[in-house]
């Protein structure tokens, strides 16, 4: 007997071990939890640094910034010195929460990106570097590091206008490249996005050999990083990952079918194509604008998605807003680590997230041995 829609969307969560048992109403008291957490984590990081500031005061200073809210935060004793209001203010709104704030977006749209492009693939090894957006960001942020004349007219400067330009073009080539007539196999898309990235690669690498003194601020882009992160950066990625996230969450439910089978889904009057298009670009253009003014972060788009799918199951109606608590959480959490590990220099955040996220990521597999992830 033929299925119906509904019972083709709940066919993947009951294919999945993690998925039996956990009822919509844990999913969505899970994601209020996560919620308020995000909030903790935020104050927490916006306390800790060079200057302590604790997290009371943290959030008296956040709060005082509210409209129709009159209150006058109290100005801790630091070691070392006095701290003004003023000082206060300022370390607190204009240097540390625009770097929480934009790493928070930064781990939620990997992470939302690498939930999209695991589905669509089908491939637990995506991430939303596989059609080749780091390596065209990479070459593009290259090229901007060694043009010998400023583009005065870029607000933000050329690297983050270059980067997102090349993780954009890169795709859209990689898709060229891999459509074939209507239709747009995963396979080949796969095959063109790995091809097409070892070529850019290769590329950057040679200018890394000629980049002379621009060499050591390459590299740091590419290790990933949010130093000097102002507020105008925030509100740039802010609209973009919001509208990508939506674009992706409204069409949960046509990924959730087409884990099933693309024959079935369109049998099922899924639009295969027109839905596999509408993603790849909602999660591209997302990637691009987060990595733009970051830098290569790695591991977060891989891992956030294993985790959540593991303790929460893979029904994309959930998998997609809980990967963006999660992913929020864990870069926030660990950029308070790469800026605190070595103060004042700190490090590449980068290197943070794969050294914490790998051994977490083999636990998880260790507590579930035997768990199938698609």
């Amino acid at each position: 007997m033929a299925r119906t829609v509904s019972e083709a969307l709940s066919e993947p969560v009951a294919r999945y071990p993690a998925g039996i048992g956990i009822r919509r109403r844990s999913r969505v008291y899970s994601m209020l939890l996560l919620g308020a957490l995000l909030i903790v984590v935020i104050l927490f990081a916006t306390g800790v640094g060079s200057v302590p500031i604790p997290i009371a005061t943290a959030f008296e200073v956040m709060v005082s910034q509210l409209p129709f809210v009159n209150i006058t935060p109290s100005v801790p004793d630091v070691p070392g010195g006095t701290l003004t209001l003023e000082s206060l203010r300022m370390i607190i709104l204009d240097i540390r929460l625009p770097r929480i704030i934009l790493a928070g977006l930064v781990g939620a749209a990997l992470a939302v990106a690498g939930a999209t492009y695991q589905g669509l693939f089908r491939n637990p090894l995506a991430d939303p570097y596989l059609l080749g957006v780091a390596s065209g960001a990479g070459l593009g942020a290259t090229v901007a590091m060694l043009i010998p004349f400023t583009l005065t007219w870029v607000a933000f400067g050329a690297v983050p206008l270059f980067a997102f330009i090349g993780g954009v073009g890169a795709v859209t080539v990689v898709y060229l490249l891999g459509r074939v007539g209507k239709t747009m196999p995963t396979t080949t898309l796969i095959l063109a996005g790995v091809a097409l990235g070892s070529f850019l690669a290769s590329i950057t690498s040679y200018l890394m050999t000629i980049a002379g003194e621009q060499l050591q601020g390459l590299v740091f882009w590419l290790l990933g990083g949010l130093h000097f992160t102002k507020w105008s950066e925030v509100w740039v990625v802010l609209p973009a990952v919001l509208a990508g996230f939506v674009i992706i969450w409204i069409h949960a439910r046509p990924l959730n079918v087409m884990q099933l089978d693309e024959e079935q889904a369109q049998q099922l009057g899924i639009n295969v194509e027109r839905v596999k298009l509408i993603l790849l670009g909602a999660a591209t253009l997302t990637t691009s604008a987060a990595i733009c003014f970051t830098g290569l972060i790695g591991f977060v788009g891989i891992i956030v998605p294993h985790a959540v799918r593991l303790v929460w199951g893979p029904d994309h109606r959930f998998l997609l807003p809980l990967s963006m608590l999660v992913g929020a959480i864990f870069l926030i959490l660990a950029d308070t680590l790469a800026r605190t590990l070595v103060s004042p220099a700190g490090i590449p955040v980068g290197g943070i997230t794969a050294f914490c996220g790998a051994p977490f990521f083999l636990y998880l597999l260790r507590k579930r041995k035997g768990l199938a992830f698609f």
